[in-house]
């Protein structure tokens, strides 16, 4: 059916069919995960290389649910972003479709790469930094639920940051920018990447930094991919 013959009713019904898809995935999966908890929580907590404490009874507990709803919505994330290109293919034109199409599977790759360089070179290099503040009379000793909460704060906005070229380069297919207004607005750009890394990002300068250098040379890629493009 077209988009010019699905009423507004049409619309919701398959809006609700999608987001039940959606969720009901995202539950599934969320339970599956809670399964395997706590070796997830075990892979999570490598790079502190000692054991954490929980400080209340019911810390772990709720600990172990909010890393399952996390492994939850990596596992569920393809059929999630599938179900929200099914809802708005019908008010593409087919070289949108073919857009996304590719953008659609590629922007799961780069959001589980911006997973994946959050977890191995930020958040070693970040725990390795706050455990040098430790001395004779001063102990590191980490919460469960704090590190954990640390873990997805970073990981979470990585994956996000990630998905920059693929942002750019689909406005700069539809002609919505140019590489000329990517260069002239570089120093903009930077200082906003800066702003944006603090928000994102626990309060301090080494997670903020560590995200916004990343997020620049995405930026900087993301120009000569629009030149090429062009």
């Amino acid at each position: 059916m077209s988009n010019e013959e699905m009423s507004l009713v049409d619309h919701l019904t398959e809006l609700r069919k999608r987001l039940i898809i959606a969720i009901g995935v995202l539950i599934v999966a969320s339970i599956g995960s809670y399964i395997y908890s706590s070796q997830i929580i075990e892979i999570l907590t490598n790079p502190v290389g000692k054991e954490l404490v929980y400080l209340s009874p019911p810390e772990a507990f709720f600990t172990q649910v909010k890393v399952s709803f996390f492994a939850g919505f990596l596992i569920s994330l393809p059929i999630i972003l599938y179900n929200i290109w099914r809802f708005i293919l019908p008010g593409l034109e087919d070289n949108e479709k073919n857009y996304l199409l590719i953008l659609v599977p590629l922007s799961y790759l780069f959001f589980v790469g911006g997973v994946a360089f959050g977890f191995f070179v930020v958040i070693p290099f970040g725990i390795k930094f706050f455990l040098g503040f430790t001395s004779a009379n001063l102990e590191a000793m980490f919460s469960l639920s704090k590190y954990i909460s640390f873990i997805v704060s970073i990981l979470i906005p990585f994956g996000l940051v990630f998905e920059l070229p693929l942002l750019i380069t689909l406005l700069v297919k539809m002609n919505l920018i140019t590489s000329k207004f990517l260069t002239d607005n570089r120093k903009y750009v930077i200082v906003a990447t800066f702003l944006f890394a603090a928000i994102l990002t626990p309060p301090d300068i080494i997670s903020q930094t560590m995200m916004a250098l990343p997020l620049i040379v995405l930026y900087e890629g993301s120009i000569i991919v629009a030149k090429i493009i062009e």
